[in-house]
């Protein structure tokens, strides 16, 4: 079965053009998998008034599952599955889209054509491959013999679907992109925009010299630029949610789940000789590793103690950020890269140089005269992080501190406090508790604090009791009286694929723009948790009210008559320089010629950045000659170019096939992807997911 094997594994490459996304869709549609979920059952949605049923969904949705565990080798976390269930619900979507568009166009293939395609001269690449001898020749022999061979009969039969589906996409393409044309102009643009260079001077009134204060606004002003601008403040329909979160966050139980499990391995060790790396791979969440680690690698409280276990020894199980961890010592080796331990006061908060140093020189003669260090240091150490720790800064390798700190660091004698040294942040007292060389060889064992079937379920039904209770009294006052926090949404529209402070959830998007002001919603799965909430604000598709924009506009109408007095000034300049630019600081000293250096249209200019405008008359005008003045970002350039490269006919003959082919391609791309868009647009499409 390798060729079976390896047609499956061409899978993921196989889904790049935009024929293979066409291959995708429709091979969802085979009937012979729809049969094997034994039939169309409950629905969870439809398109057009076709259903998309549960077991459909479920069933690919689990063997995308699969094919993520299979190449990372981990779980998904509810992040990655939320967003696996919306590209699984879209990719069903479409298939059924495409599926009836082929109905339409009367698109078909037949058994002929499989029939001619596989035993052809030019048999389709993913089986031809396996068939290559050693010389690079493709062993037709072979190859039929294996397709005649009753044991690669059900290779056979995918192979025959994966090739009608590559047909039924080709006629579809052909169909769609013949009206997709490119023009020999459109190939010249694109060489010009890669490979003319062009030099030039500029002068810029820049509109920014002007304060807003020499503008008088008025409201007529205001109100001729709102409706000469009336798009700019037309709003498509949006929603605001007022929510409540139920993190799944461990519970206590959860975690003492854990810490029982890390014990009771930890106890197996000492009544049997079990190989450390065995049971690594039976219980850890993270692969088996022997690393070589200096001190300042691990969690705190495991390089506390690790200078004093023994080789072959298991330190206590310690609670870290990836769960419970339990490590064995290997070995101790010698390191050229020493590690510190130091603890800190910092002085910065009297005022003066001279100040501060004087009141470090204070603590320093306390802390002589046998004050306790770290008392001082919470009482006087402007660093917070530090100070409430007594001042301990941890273990530490070179060049993670600025290099006086480090430099006392590593060359003070331990245990002693050093006179102040000076940095950036104030005057530094400084002890350094310990300096070592020595490197641990550990291996570990992870055991991850993981939210509970149990934990999760408790979470849940917590969030069914406030849905409904919410729904049949208030929604704030039952949350104020579960003392649950509620939290508002920023505006999102009906398009979003997620929600501002809820992250991916396609579904209650849908649910808020199906529901009216004051909804409450059922409860939602989301990354986190789960959520309940509630519709708070209800923006109809429009132009905002003049009122609602006024303050937003008198910044753009200030902006517009800052440009109308620069282009004033720009014209006035250009006037009486009289073609020489470099005569533009003799008029007004506040304005500078500067050079651009050499750029391409295609690219970003130097100093003035991707203007196009500016590009556009660069790459135009007669050269060494002062332009107009051009309305840029920024204000009104006088533009002078020094120097513009040829149109090389050589070159563009070499590049113009290749450019044409990617041009082309892209235009094609971009030409389904809005065929697509408009039939989800113009499509009636029901999701009626919740949880699944």
């Amino acid at each position: 079965m390798a060729m079976m094997a390896k047609m499956r594994s061409l899978a993921p490459a196989f889904i790049i053009s935009v024929g293979a996304l066409f291959v995708l869709f429709m091979v969802i549609s085979d009937s012979n998998v729809l049969e094997a979920l034994g039939g169309r059952t409950n629905s969870i949605g439809s398109v057009n008034g076709e259903e998309v049923t549960y077991n459909e969904y479920a069933e690919l949705l689990n063997q995308q599952v699969e094919s993520q565990k299979k190449q990372t080798g981990k779980d998904l976390d509810e992040e990655q599955m939320e967003q696996l269930r919306e590209q699984v619900w879209d990719a069903l979507v479409t298939q059924k889209l495409i599926a009836k568009k082929m109905e339409q166009y009367e698109i078909s293939v037949s058994d002929e054509e499989i029939k001619d395609a596989i035993l052809g001269e030019n048999p389709p690449q993913f089986l031809k491959q396996n068939f290559i001898d050693s010389t690079g020749a493709f062993n037709r022999q072979m190859y039929e013999s294996a397709l005649f061979d009753s044991k690669n009969r059900e290779a056979l039969l995918q192979a025959e679907e994966y090739v009608r589906q590559t047909r039924l996409s080709e006629k579809l393409q052909s169909m769609l992109l013949a009206s997709v044309t490119l023009s020999e102009q459109e190939i010249k643009n694109k060489f010009i925009d890669q490979n003319i260079t062009i030099n030039a001077n500029y002068a810029l009134v820049d509109v920014n010299q002007y304060p807003d204060s020499l503008f008088n606004v008025t409201d007529e002003d205001l109100k001729n630029y709102y409706n000469e601008n009336l798009d700019k403040y037309k709003v498509e329909g949006q929603r605001k949610l007022n929510f409540v979160l139920f993190n799944t966050l461990p519970s206590e139980e959860d975690s003492l789940t854990a810490k029982k499990m890390v014990n009771n391995i930890t106890e197996s060790f000492k009544q049997d000789t079990l190989s450390f790396k065995s049971t690594v791979e039976i219980y850890s969440s993270a692969p088996y590793s022997k690393d070589t680690l200096a001190v300042n690698a691990f969690p705190e409280s495991i390089a506390n103690k690790i200078s004093s276990t023994q080789k072959g020894q298991l330190l206590e199980p310690e609670a870290t950020q990836e769960g419970y961890v339990l490590y064995k010592l290997a070995d101790v080796v010698t390191s050229k890269e020493p590690v510190v331990r130091a603890s800190h006061i910092l002085i910065n908060q009297f005022g003066s140089d001279e100040k501060n140093l004087e009141e470090a020189n204070k603590v320093y003669q306390q802390l002589v005269g046998g004050a306790d260090f770290a008392t001082l240091a919470m009482q006087l150490s402007q660093d917070p992080g530090s100070g409430k720790k007594g001042g301990d800064l941890g273990w530490f390798s070179k060049g993670a501190m600025v290099p006086e700190f480090e430099k006392a660091c590593f060359s003070g004698k331990v245990g002693e406090v050093q006179k102040p040294i000076k940095t950036n942040y104030g005057y530094h007292i400084i002890k350094v508790v310990a300096r070592t060389d020595k490197k641990y060889v550990v291996e570990k064992i992870v055991i991850p604090i993981e939210t509970s079937a149990t934990t999760k379920d408790l979470v849940q039904n917590n969030a069914n009791d406030f849905t409904y209770l919410a729904n049949k009294n208030s929604f704030e006052k039952e949350a104020e009286l579960m003392q649950y926090t509620v939290k508002e949404t920023m505006p999102f529209n009906a398009k979003a694929y997620s929600i501002p402070n809820l992250g991916v959830n396609k579904r209650l998007v849908t649910w808020a723009f199906d529901n009216d002001l004051d909804d409450v919603s059922p409860v939602f799965r989301i990354p986190t948790g789960f959520v309940v909430a509630k519709i708070s604000e209800v923006t109809k598709e429009g132009a905002r009210p003049f009122d609602e924009v006024k303050a937003q506009i008198k910044p753009q109408v200030i902006r517009e008559k800052k440009f109308e007095k620069a282009l004033k000034a720009a014209d006035g300049l250009r006037a009486k320089i009289n073609g020489d630019l470099n005569k533009v600081t003799s008029v007004d000293s506040k304005i500078k010629v500067q050079a651009t250096g050499n750029f391409t249209p295609g690219g970003s200019v130097p100093t003035v950045g991707r203007d196009y405008a500016f590009i556009e008359t660069a790459l135009n005008i007669k050269l060494k000659t002062v332009s107009q003045p051009v309305k840029g970002f920024r204000g009104y350039y006088l533009i002078d170019v020094i120097e513009r490269s040829d149109f090389d006919s050589s070159a563009y003959a070499i590049q113009r096939n290749t450019m044409r082919d990617q041009l082309m391609q892209e235009k094609r791309n971009a030409y389904f992807s809005q065929w697509l868009a408009k039939l989800k647009e113009e499509a009636t499409i029901k999701d009626n997911r919740n949880f699944d």
